[in-house]
């Protein structure tokens, strides 16, 4: 008798541990890896913000270099026609010092366009590259907002099943 009481007294026990147990389950363990989903949204979401932002400052950067550059090339061409003018107003007196000065004032003026107008090229395309750069950052600040709007919803969800 003694034997079947502790049997029936373990047994017992046993059977009050897993009933408690029971009512406290575990956490899910999808709960923390939303979480971690959400807390990783977040710093891409703020990573994304400050590369619109600097994006945003190179666009502008570079749009203030094109307005200079159309302006030097504005002033190197009338430079040019000045220079073409009192070359052949040269030629034409037959003062062949002057001519050869003006020659080389526009080749200089003539290397001088050639080069504001490669950098107008160049900032043309960086002003491209920098809009197409901006545009994906847009979009991946979109997603992550997303991804973040989903996560909260997957949290609320576990742990109204848990």
């Amino acid at each position: 008798m003694r034997r079947k009481l502790g049997y029936l007294l373990s047994i017992s026990l046993l059977g009050a541990a897993s009933t408690v147990y029971g009512q406290n389950p575990a956490p899910n363990p999808d709960v923390k890896e939303d979480r971690k989903d959400l807390r990783q949204d977040r710093r891409d979401l703020k990573k994304d913000n400050r590369d619109i932002k600097a994006d945003k400052k190179d666009v502008q950067q570079d749009r203030a270099d094109m307005r200079n550059d159309r302006k030097d090339i504005r002033h190197d061409e009338n430079d040019l026609a000045k220079d073409r003018r009192d070359l052949r107003q040269d030629v034409k007196k037959g003062d062949t010092a002057d001519a050869k000065k003006d020659r080389a004032d526009i080749r200089k003026d003539q290397r001088d366009l050639n080069k504001d107008r490669k950098d107008l090229r160049s900032d043309r395309r960086d002003v491209h590259h920098d809009e197409k750069d901006l545009h994906h950052d847009r979009k991946d600040r979109r997603h992550d907002k997303r991804d973040i709007k989903h996560d909260k919803r997957d949290q609320r969800h576990d742990k109204k099943a848990s």
